[in-house]
């Protein structure tokens, strides 16, 4: 049984550990605000591209002349993975389950006898993939801050991932990453951005009758739009990302100080208790000497 001096210290330990973790719940909930504003700022801007895309989609997807990123290489032999996860950790089962959400992609296609690559985007997804998969991660990226994520990371890695697909080193590209809901409720995504495939269930203005006409022409305004919607869908991944690691981070900070605080309630109470005991018999030495005497 552990001495009152042992119970003391791990109940000062314990307590230590609790101010530490209360402390990164704060910081994670003020920085929660301000990733989820950006977050649900970006969302309009996607969603209305989405919907563009899907008008140009439905007009060019007969054009023998349609973009590569549009129309594809014409194979599916292999796949690009771009894993975004987060640079730290002490964020529950964030980064597990997007990187499992990967795994499970991997093995499928893998599988099906098709080539896999990976683009890590985050310490951690790398980290976790890179004892399997080490050999087919081909690039990877850190945001060691978050507040240096910007549209310009973003085009970067659209960059590296464009220029890969324009080298013909892939066919198919799918990014994976948190989409935030909540702050209990981070859904792990996989989203095809090469070749574009517009999303489902986007509403198409109703035209009665009436056509779009486009200058230039569909095809000329897709190879121009399509590069762009790469990164802004890179873009608004990542800041989902953050906010989704945020909303993670202060859970599961939270649910640490509540057990912290069970922890020294049970280990006061144990102290109590051994207090009490050792109290107790030295009573019991004092009157059985006095009696003696």
């Amino acid at each position: 049984m552990p001495s009152l001096k042992d119970l003391k210290n791990r109940i000062a330990s314990v307590k230590s550990t609790q101010k530490i973790t209360k402390a990164m719940q704060m910081v994670a909930s003020a920085k929660l605000r301000k990733a989820e504003e950006a977050a649900k700022a970006s969302r309009p801007y996607t969603q209305r591209m989405e919907t563009v895309l899907a008008n140009l989609t439905n007009s060019a997807k007969d054009n023998p002349n349609a973009p590569k990123l549009l129309s594809g290489t014409g194979e599916d032999k292999t796949h690009l993975l771009i894993v975004a996860t987060a640079d730290k950790g002490l964020c529950g089962g964030f980064n597990s389950s997007i990187v499992r959400l990967a795994r499970e992609q991997i093995v499928k296609l893998q599988g099906q006898g098709k080539t896999v690559k990976i683009i890590t985007v985050g310490r951690k997804g790398y980290e976790q993939l890179q004892r399997l998969y080490g050999d087919i991660i081909v690039h990877k990226v850190d945001f060691l801050d978050v507040k240096s994520i910007g549209f310009k990371q973003a085009d970067d890695l659209a960059t590296i991932v464009l220029n890969m697909f324009e080298g013909e080193e892939f066919d198919v590209a799918t990014l994976f990453y948190g989409k935030f809901k909540s702050i209990i409720a981070q859904i792990p995504t996989a989203q095809q951005i090469i070749p574009a495939i517009a999303p489902e269930g986007i509403e198409t203005p109703d035209l009665k009758g009436a056509i779009y006409e486009y200058e230039p022409d569909e095809t000329a305004i897709l190879s121009t739009l399509l590069p762009r919607y790469v990164g802004v869908q890179i873009f608004s991944a990542l800041l989902e990302n953050v906010a989704s690691e945020m909303g993670a981070k202060m859970s599961a900070m939270d649910n640490a100080t509540r057990n912290a605080g069970d922890m020294i309630d049970k280990l006061s109470l144990q102290y109590n208790r051994a207090r009490q005991a050792q109290i107790t018999k030295e009573l019991i030495e004092i009157i059985s000497g006095a009696e003696a005497l």
